[in-house]
């Protein structure tokens, strides 16, 4: 159902020094997240002009699909190791489609 389709930006931004760990860790969630139930969409960007700076782009079927994949294992391994390698906490945003 499109009408409860959820949109995500999930922005983490690298620790000095440890870009190219962080976006092995990032890389490494998207096959196993790919293959969720419920996940439409799930990229990786990287800033151009600040490679420290990566966003997740992701659309999944329904809340209740998202909140199974913030409990996934291969999320929480990565949540562990989140503190030796980025900056801050990620900025988790939920949106829905409004037009």
């Amino acid at each position: 159902m499109r009408d409860q389709a959820v949109r995500v930006v999930a922005r983490v931004v690298a620790r000095p020094g440890k870009v190219e760990e962080l976006r092995a860790l990032l890389r490494g969630l998207i096959e196993p997240t790919c293959r969720e139930p419920g996940c439409v969409t799930y990229e990786l960007l990287q800033n151009i002009t600040d490679p420290t700076d990566f966003t997740f782009v992701e659309e999944w079927s329904s809340n209740a699909d998202l909140d199974a994949h913030l409990q996934s294992a291969h999320l929480r391994n990565a949540r562990f190791r989140l503190p030796e390698l980025a900056a801050a906490d990620p900025d988790i945003r939920r949106y829905t489609v409004v037009g």
